[in-house]
């Protein structure tokens, strides 16, 4: 890297998770590309990837929007979401105007770059995929869930996940992304509907396997009913591993920060609690960790917090914890 160019880190996921640590990151002077999972197929997303067969704008309007330079109403109207509209009801506006421009310019990846110009993004999004995909789930007693939306309520045990097409295929751009990173970050996000769609991506998988860039983890902060209950640090790490075949992590980051009991309560009605992180068994697998306070309360609802996550994340860049 020359002594004017910007470190580059490549955050590879998807859901609220990810959209929350780009809003800290981008505060620094890094090059973003993050790489983001289309296999959505709830909600607006999946009305619209039906109805177009263009791959799912959610998860990609949520990014651009965090990672956008515009005044506060516009972010606002890109993510204002109608109701009280019998064909409206439910869609999000960008989620609208990305299948729109998708349409117009016959090319998803090439509808994202236009809204990044629009909003004036700070970094490059990709999706993991140019083309839809459906996410499926193979459970414990052998069963197939099929779409992303309905794995999480089978009420069953994941043994892995898969996508549909199985030959699907990344863009080049998000290969060379990876290929020439200083740090590349998985996560945060639902462990099997968020970050692992990317990860099963077989030339993404291989790329990340062969980068020289140092790798980490953003641990969750909570468990998630019907995909990590139950799982401690290490059980996340090694599903990941499972899925890429290869024990490729640096480093992991974990809350140790205490949640409030009365939070911990409401959560305990979503069977979801606290990720124990397992120090042992996280050394033992190889990895560094990085124990923070990294939560945030936003109405009750527990997020990572952007600006420490985002401060750890720079903090290994400029310490030459990544490669030269």
């Amino acid at each position: 890297m020359s002594e004017n160019e910007q470190p580059r880190i490549v955050i590879i996921g998807g859901g609220t998770g990810l959209s929350v640590l780009l809003r800290g990151l981008k505060k620094y002077p890094v090059d973003i590309t993050a790489i983001v999972t289309v296999a959505d197929d709830g909600g607006s997303s999946g009305r619209l990837r039906d109805d177009l067969d263009i791959p799912a704008p959610g998860d990609i309007r949520n990014v651009l929007a965090a990672l956008s330079d515009v005044e506060p109403l516009v972010e606002e109207m890109f993510q204002h979401r109608f109701s009280n509209s019998k064909d409206l009801d439910g869609h999000s506006l960008g989620n609208l105007i990305i299948a729109a421009m998708t349409s117009i310019t016959g090319n998803f990846t090439y509808a994202i770059q236009e809204m990044s110009k629009v909003l004036n993004v700070r970094g490059k999004v990709l999706p993991a995929t140019n083309h839809s995909v459906v996410l499926n789930a193979l459970m414990e007693d052998g069963t197939i869930i099929s779409g992303e939306s309905r794995i999480p309520q089978s009420d069953k045990k994941i043994q892995e996940v898969f996508l549909t097409p199985k030959d699907s295929s990344p863009l080049p751009e998000a290969l060379q992304a990876i290929r020439h990173a200083d740090l590349i970050v998985i996560g945060p996000g639902s462990l099997y509907t968020s970050i692992l769609p990317n990860l099963i991506v077989p030339e993404i998988a291989e790329e990340i396997l062969k980068a020289s860039a140092k790798k980490i983890y953003i641990c969750n902060i909570m468990t998630q009913a019907g995909e990590t209950l139950d799982y401690s640090a290490s059980d996340h790490v090694k599903a990941i591993y499972r899925h890429m075949k290869n024990s490729f992590l640096d480093t992991i980051l974990v809350n140790k920060e205490n949640i409030p009991q009365s939070v911990q309560e409401r959560y305990n009605e979503e069977k979801a609690k606290p990720v124990f992180f397992d120090t042992d068994q996280l050394e033992y697998l190889g990895l560094n960790v990085i124990a923070g306070d990294i939560i945030s309360l936003d109405e009750g609802v527990i997020r990572h917090n952007t600006l420490e996550v985002a401060k750890i994340l720079y903090s290994l860049l400029d310490s030459g914890a990544v490669s030269e």
